[in-house]
């Protein structure tokens, strides 16, 4: 395993391409971009964890929270464990099948912990002005490297008319796309949960609706924050790009072949009245996660959330049913 992998592994983000984009960057430079079908799809693996983290006071706030989040998480386990015919267990398997059709996009941003990051102010959740950053010239040490395979983004700097790197205007797009639907779901879950109070009159059972407005509001507000946070973090230099030519040789060996995902000769001559364009191409392979995973030394829960994403993909891709 490379050592430049394995440095800085507290401060890093991983890029992982899911899919090849059909059309240039620049035809598609607008606020909903991140989410075109034209637009490449990127797995991102966010580890923004600063040593300098573990000396600030935390809010008794924050700590709050955080011993609540690993106490559900410890809850929900458990209910994993218990036997196959009971509740527990069916509202477990219930539960993770509704995680696998959360965007993988969110979960990957609900991930992020503002407060274990390079510190700066940041807006709240009404969206007011952030504070002046902290440190008007961010230190080496609070610098984020976001780790790519240069091969495949190389291609997107040509249609782009900015000089910012792709791989950073990728994650601002993304950013500007995600940040108003999550702060949108969040208010929308919220609302909606004092509605479901009726169910808590039957005995027993749980009021899952209740707890499961909270869950999407809380998720929806990781999310949001964590999109405010990593905005800032770009605006103010603090990412910076790394190539990693071991992650280009795993894309290079491992990237499903055009011929074996669409014929687009054919495609062109019996539908003429679509897009001669190719359709997107799948990128990552799902025999590619565990060499990822082994690459950069990351925990085996990783390879779930890739998994989920090349899967999700993979449905987003397929051509709607007649």
């Amino acid at each position: 395993m490379a050592a430049a992998s394995k440095a800085g592994r507290s401060l890093r983000i991983i890029a992982l391409p899911l899919t090849r984009p059909k059309a240039p960057l620049k035809t598609s430079a607008n606020a909903k971009a991140a989410l075109d079908a034209n637009r490449m799809l990127v797995y991102y693996h966010f580890n923004i964890v600063s040593s300098a983290s573990d000396s600030r006071q935390t809010s008794k706030i924050s700590q709050y929270v955080n011993k609540a989040t690993t106490k559900v998480a410890a809850i929900w386990a458990d209910f994993g464990k218990a036997p196959e015919d009971n509740w527990k267990f069916k509202l477990y398997k219930y539960g993770e099948r509704l995680s696998d059709r959360i965007d993988f996009e969110e979960l990957a941003l609900k991930g992020v912990d503002p407060s274990l990051g390079p510190s700066l102010a940041h807006p709240d959740v009404g969206g007011k002005e952030a504070e002046k950053i902290e440190n008007d010239s961010p230190s080496p040490e609070s610098l984020i490297s976001i780790i790519y395979p240069p091969s495949t983004f190389r291609s997107l700097g040509a249609g782009s008319s900015s000089n910012t790197h792709p791989v950073l205007e990728h994650l601002r797009d993304l950013l500007a796309t995600r940040e108003p639907r999550h702060r949108k779901g969040f208010w929308t879950w919220t609302i909606i949960a004092p509605f479901t109070a009726p169910f808590a009159i039957i005995p027993v059972i749980p009021n899952l609706p209740f707890f499961f407005c909270a869950w999407r509001a809380w998720s929806h507000y990781r999310a949001y924050r964590s999109s405010q946070y990593l905005k800032l973090l770009l605006e103010h230099g603090m990412i910076v790009p790394q190539e990693s030519a071991e992650l280009d040789e795993i894309y290079a060996t491992t990237a499903p072949s055009p011929e074996s995902t669409h014929d687009t000769k054919a495609s062109s001559e019996e539908e003429p009245l679509l897009s001669k364009a190719a359709p997107p191409q799948i990128l990552l392979d799902r025999k590619a996660i565990p060499r990822i995973v082994e690459l950069f030394g990351l925990p085996e829960s990783s390879s779930t959330e890739m998994y989920r994403a090349a899967e999700q993909v993979r449905l987003r891709l397929e051509p709607p049913s007649q």
